[in-house]
């Protein structure tokens, strides 16, 4: 009788010490899901793969989650692409970009289920993407943009990029470049190499303002093969 409580004993100590070893291992993480670089998605969801457990973005696309040392986040929003995250021991941190999927239907599909607060933002915005055409096939950018966008977006010699009916801000109406999330030049913008191109967005109006003062002329987004989370 004597053995057999010593071994409960042992198995409830074993157990509790366990216990304690996993929640140790346990951190918090925040981040937040945006599309387009910067609108923020409503309602998208985050599964944690250790766990399971699911949480989903308040109305600034934000969220935090427990998680292990080392684990990975399942991230999903409807119409758009699903993107899995790799949580490393030294990452408090996520930002996390969503693709919107190619055709109308997905761009409704995230009205419709909230994804997007001010819907005029999606309207606003123009894109064409690797699985559209090969963007390799075009010497340049700017052939890209004035093939595919030439309803909106034109070229001027000295490179910028000029979004119509856009206001002109400080004297100029040249459009905001946006590169894998970091502001460009001119210069870096017409160098990059088309085999790279995953995405291009053209932003006006109302989808443009979240970039506020620098995005009063418009934004140009390109998305590269090589982009991708930003995390720290």
């Amino acid at each position: 009788m004597k053995q057999l409580i010593v071994q409960i004993i042992i198995s409830s100590c074993f157990v509790f010490n366990s216990t304690l070893l996993l929640f140790g291992q346990e951190k918090l993480i925040e981040g937040m899901v945006t599309t387009f670089d910067s609108i923020p998605l409503i309602g998208a969801s985050i599964e944690v793969k250790s766990t399971k457990e699911l949480v989903f973005t308040d109305t600034l696309g934000m969220f935090t989650v427990s998680c292990l040392q080392e684990d990975k986040l399942k991230v999903t929003a409807r119409g758009f692409s699903r993107k899995n995250v790799k949580i490393e021991e030294k990452i408090k941190y996520v930002l996390v970009n969503l693709k919107l999927m190619p055709g109308p239907e997905n761009r409704e599909l995230a009205i419709g289920f909230g994804h997007v607060k001010d819907a005029d933002k999606l309207y606003a915005i123009s894109n064409v993407n690797e699985n559209d055409i090969e963007f390799s096939r075009y010497s340049d950018i700017h052939q890209i943009i004035l093939e595919r966008f030439s309803g909106s977006v034109q070229v001027r010699n000295d490179g910028e990029i000029v979004i119509r009916n856009a206001p002109t801000m400080d004297g100029s109406n040249a459009a905001l470049l946006i590169v894998d999330g970091r502001q460009v030049d001119e210069f870096d913008f017409a160098n990059i190499n088309t085999a790279d191109i995953a995405s291009i967005n053209v932003l006006k109006d109302a989808s443009a303002s979240v970039y506020g003062s620098r995005g009063g002329n418009g934004v140009v987004i390109v998305e590269t093969k090589r982009g991708g989370n930003q995390q720290r």
